[in-house]
Formats: structure tokens, sequence, C-alpha cells
């Protein structure tokens, strides 16, 4: 019975939020692999679980710099859908290579396209799915390039770290285009409107110093392999928690992109009550009262 009720409160916490919409596999990972699932499917990414309950995707296009193209992106959103899916995996890393996260979009396969091709056929509509369908928190692990579609790809994660070396940008300008995969609201919801408006209209990039100083990136890191360590570890201790705490977290800070803060804190009210009805809470709570150690059962 309470597990019925805890599914219709949130069926009605959904209807109530629609009314308020406005390169090679890292080394660290590769040294403490946990498992690693076949990958004879994908010819541009790699995908393992380095950590219990942990999935990492790697971009792998080495020698372009992990430029993003349609192909790939397919790749990607299979990945992500598929460990969106698994019922072991609960939290997700997304990184490129030691030299790039993704130095842009495929250039060869913008440049012919069309008004009427691009218009039509959704071009570059697919590269924000994981913004849409993955539920579980997904932390982007950026070391050298992130410009264009590379930056705007590590703006959809949920959490940024960075090396301190790493490069964001968004230079479309250069090419006499914009952004088009989200780089301009995203980017002006993290640094503002004025740093955004000098970013996107120079095409100047930024360090990852200066992501961490502006809010862009949650941490930077001295090195690479100090990035990946802390990756790992932060999405290891996200997986020890409550699958359903976790997944109601995200979506309550990631409402507040999208409403007002009157309609936010009431959405993040609505959900903090519907998980009194989960047996998560029940037991979280317990655990803390007896000094012990919750043993998650997400439900």
């Amino acid at each position: 019975m309470r597990s019925v009720a805890f599914n219709n409160t949130l069926r009605g916490l959904s209807r109530a939020g629609s009314r308020f919409q406005p390169a090679t596999l890292p080394r660290v990972a590769a040294a403490r692999a946990y498992s690693t699932p076949a990958e004879s499917q994908y010819e541009f990414i790699q995908v393992s679980e380095p950590r219990p309950g942990v999935g990492q995707v790697t971009l792998n296009r080495p020698k372009a710099l992990n430029a993003l193209s349609t192909p790939l992106i397919t790749e990607l959103n299979s990945a992500l859908l598929s460990f969106q899916q698994s019922p072991t995996i609960r939290a997700i890393v997304l990184t490129g290579s030691e030299r790039a996260f993704a130095a842009g979009a495929d250039i060869k396969e913008m440049a012919p396209l069309t008004f009427s091709k691009a218009f039509l056929d959704s071009f570059i509509e697919s590269w924000s799915n994981l913004t849409f369908t993955v539920k579980k928190p997904i932390i982007g692990a950026v070391s050298g390039h992130a410009l264009g579609g590379g930056c705007e790809l590590a703006l959809m994660t949920d959490i940024i770290y960075c090396t301190k070396t790493a490069n964001f940008g968004q230079p479309e300008i250069k090419l006499g285009t914009i952004p088009g995969a989200g780089g301009s609201q995203r980017l002006t919801r993290a640094v503002g409107k004025s740093k955004a408006m000098e970013l996107i209209l120079t095409g100047k990039s930024f360090s990852g110093e200066e992501a961490e100083r502006w809010g862009v990136a949650a941490r930077a890191f001295d090195s690479y392999e100090e990035l990946m360590e802390q990756a790992l570890k932060t999405a290891e201790t996200i997986a020890g928690y409550s699958k359903v705490a976790v997944q109601a977290a995200k979506e309550v800070v990631n409402k507040s992109q999208e409403v007002g803060l009157r309609d936010g804190v009431e959405y993040e009210r609505r959900m903090f009550h519907a998980l009194f009805g989960s047996q998560d809470q029940k037991i979280g709570m317990k655990a803390f009262a007896e000094k012990g150690k919750a043993k998650w059962v997400d439900e």
C-alpha cells in the first residue's frame, strides 16, 4: 500500500510540475576497473563500470580530438540510456581523453548543411537527449579542450569536474554562427548575462580555474589523474545513497533552472512530502536514530 501511495503521489507531482514549465580510457579508470561490459557495438565511445554502481562513458575519437558527430552522439545516447535502464548503475561519469573532452562539433558534417536540411532533420536536437532521458546523476570529467559543442555537452552534465588547465569556450562566432546545443542558455545561467555575452560574442575561451571560480565547474584539479580519481570517488559516493532520494534531488535542483523561486520552492516541498511515502526515507531516518548504516531498498 505504501509503495502504491508513493507512486500515486509522484504521478501527481509530475502533473503539478508540468504547470511550472517555462581517445583512450583514462588511466585511473583502467587501473581500478570494476567490470567492463562488451563494447563491440560502439565505434566512437568506450563504456565501463570502473566502480560499484558507477558507469563510465569515454568519448573516443582521438584523431579528431573527440569532435562530436551524429554517429558519436547516437552511440552516446544509446550508452546513457542503457545505464539509465540498468538496475546496478546509480551514477555516471562522462569524460574524454586527457587532451580533449570534446574539441567541438564535427565541422565537416555541419559545413554543407542548408537551412531546410538542418531544420527539417532537427539537426543537433538529439544532443540534448541526455538532459531529458537520464534521471541518474552525470558527472562531466573535463580535461583539455571543451569547445563549442564540447562545452555545451559538459554543461548538460549535472556536476562538472575539470583540470585547472582545461580549455572551455563557445567560439562559434568565429565560424559565422552561434551555439546551437544550449550554450547560450546554460552558460548564461552559470555565469550571468554580461560574462556570457562577452564569451559568446568574442569567442574567447576560459580555463578550468576560471570555470571553477565562476561556478561553471564544481571543482578544478591540478592533474588529469586527480580529476579522474575524484570524479569516480564522487560518483561512487552518490551511488551509495538511495536511488529514489538521489533522483529526486537531481530533479528539484534542475527545476530551479526552469521556474521562478516561488514555484520552485513549492515543487521542492511537494517532492519532499512525497519522499515520506518511500521506504528509503524510513530506513534512512531509522538508521540515523540508531547510529547504524542505512541499507537502501530503492523503494
